[in-house]
Formats: C-alpha cells, structure tokens, sequence
C-alpha cells in the first residue's frame, strides 16, 4: 500500500511517500479502514517534529484523523463490521491507503457527508464542541471571540457557537477568511492585521468585554485578546498555531476575576468516555437535521502531501485541508 512515512524527526519535506509500505491486518480489538481521505490539523506538524504529547516510535505513519471504508475487523470487534463507512481519530496513522485503528476509535461517519467532509469533521468539531460546551459551559446570549476564525478549527467554533445562540466575534487575518466566518454565523468581524482588536471589542460590546475567548493561535495575540475579556471571562486555550506558546501576565486573571481553561479533547475522550460518546450523539443529530456543514476549500492529492502541509503552516486555509488518498475524492 501507499504511505506516508516518517523516518525521522523534522519537517513534512523530510516524510516520504512509500508505494510498497506493508498492508496491516488487525489485531484482536482492531479494524483495518481503507483510506478515502484524511484530514490535516496542526498536531500532525508537532507529531512528525517530536513535540507532541503522544510520540510514537519511528518509524510511524502521521495523520490523526481520517474517513473510510472498514475492510477487516478483529475477531474481539463488535462496534463496527465490514462495508462500514466510518471516521477515526488518534495520534497518527492515517496518512495510508490502509489504516490500523483500534476499533474504540472508529465511529459511523456521519450523516449526509461526503468522505472528504467526514475525514475533517474529528479534530475540529469534536474539539470545539467539547471547549464550548463542557469547558467554557457556553450560555445563549453571550458573547465569543474566536480568533484564528478562518482556519479548521476556528471555523467550526464559530459554526457551532452561533448554533448555540452566542453572539460570534471572528477574528482572523485576511479578508476571505472573515468572510467565511460571516457566512458560518459570525455576526462581527475583525481583521487582525488591518485593526485594532482591543478598541474593536470595546466598541463591539459596549466596553463589556467578550465572555468567551475560543484561542488556537497562541503568540502575542493572545494576551491582547485576554485584556478585552468580560467579569468572570473563560479564555479557551486550545492551541498555538502562531507557534508560540504566549505567557500572560497572571495579574490579569485576578483583576477580570476570568479563568484560563486547558482544552484537551483527546484527554478528554479517555478520562470521560460517556461524555464524549453523548457529544458525538449529539454533533451527529446536528450533522442529520442539517445544522451543521463541514467547511472543506483545500483539497491536494496524496502525493501533493508537502503542498498541502505548507498550506496549513502557512495558514493559508480557509476551512479544513484535506488530502484525498485514494484518488477517488476529486
């Protein structure tokens, strides 16, 4: 089989696309899935540079999100069979033609949704549903700041805040982002590079300040965007796409009487499998009644893999980048 291997430690130009790779076969509690697509997120980037909080042994296949078809299962698998069309979600592995997934990580793919959408939707809206819900408890009528709003990740916070009757403020850096925000239910927007994000928010909310700060970026963005947050403010940390992990001056916390809230939905999934499971429940009665839409504006091939990643890094995407694995997709 095809796959995307890496060897060492480094950079996505350092992987190397193998076209003999062995094909696996499952373990007891494993199933194999035939790869159709496979969705890049930030972690991918950390795993194959060593930086991730999970790292496995080289060499390894990255890829930490993916859409199929089941096409073996071990003998101890009950949740899923053959011919199943489903998504997994780990650490690595799905960057291949045919993946090993535990079988606890593999979940029917949702309703209505082409495999290209569906190999997106893990990382993204699992990972914004749970920081909205569970951690910043999220109530109808406040108010959201979700910056880094154009990428994967941001875009479905701002998709599902909207959803939960929040008033959505996207922040991002170019023009077509924003508007993608505004059609995913942003009701305000603010170009990060062009304005003054603090003066924006003080105007937007009547110097109130946001109730909720939904934060992939990290950098120095960060501590700007805590200083316009509300009495009692949840500021969600969810990841550092600007590369830098920001220290914030702790005073600021006691002065907003604001707490600053880790998200780790893979933890999460571990440590509150019940939870997680009614959330899935709940996003895929949402995917079902067409309340949802996976954004998907960046497709590459499997062997345009280096293309592709550059897109991620470079934060050029708007809405999800996809690699379509199986040639089928496009």
């Amino acid at each position: 089989m095809r796959a995307l291997v890496c060897k060492e430690l480094g950079t996505a130009q350092q992987l190397s696309l193998e076209d003999n790779w062995p094909d696996p076969t499952p373990g007891p509690k494993e199933v194999i899935v035939d790869v159709k697509a496979a969705g890049l997120n930030f972690p991918d980037t950390l795993i194959i540079a060593g930086k991730y909080q999970v790292q496995p042994e080289l060499p390894f296949i990255p890829g930490a999100e993916a859409a199929g078809v089941v096409s073996a299962i071990g003998e101890k698998v009950t949740n899923v069979k053959v011919g199943d069309e489903v998504i997994f979600i780990g650490s690595h592995g799905g960057f291949c033609e045919k993946a090993t997934v535990p079988a606890m990580m593999v979940v029917p793919k949702p309703p209505k949704q082409s495999f290209l959408q569906a190999a997106g939707i893990g990382m993204t809206y699992f990972t914004s549903h749970y920081a909205l819900k569970q951690r910043a408890n999220l109530q109808p009528g406040e108010t959201v700041l979700v910056l880094g709003a154009g990428g994967g990740v941001g875009i479905t916070a701002v998709e599902l805040a909207a959803q939960m009757g929040a008033t959505v403020i996207a922040a991002a850096s170019t023009q077509d982002k924003l508007d993608l925000a505004e059609k995913m239910g942003a009701t305000h927007l603010i170009n990060y590079t062009s304005e003054d994000l603090r003066a924006r928010i003080k105007d937007i909310t009547g110097g109130k300040g946001v109730d909720v700060i939904y934060d992939p970026v990290g950098g120095d963005i960060t501590e700007t965007a805590f200083r316009s947050i509300a009495w009692k403010g949840r500021h969600l940390v969810v990841g550092f796409a600007a590369g830098d992990i920001p220290k914030l001056p702790i005073n600021l916390a006691l002065l907003k009487g604001a707490s600053i809230v880790g998200v780790f939905w893979g933890a999460f999934t571990q440590a509150e499998t019940a939870e997680h499971l009614s959330n899935v429940k709940e996003l895929w009665g949402m995917f079902a009644q067409g309340k949802l839409s996976p954004t998907v504006t960046d497709v590459f091939a499997f062997e345009d893999y280096a293309k592709a990643f550059d897109h991620l890094t470079g934060r050029l995407a708007r809405g999800k980048v996809i690699l379509d694995i199986d040639g089928s997709q496009t």
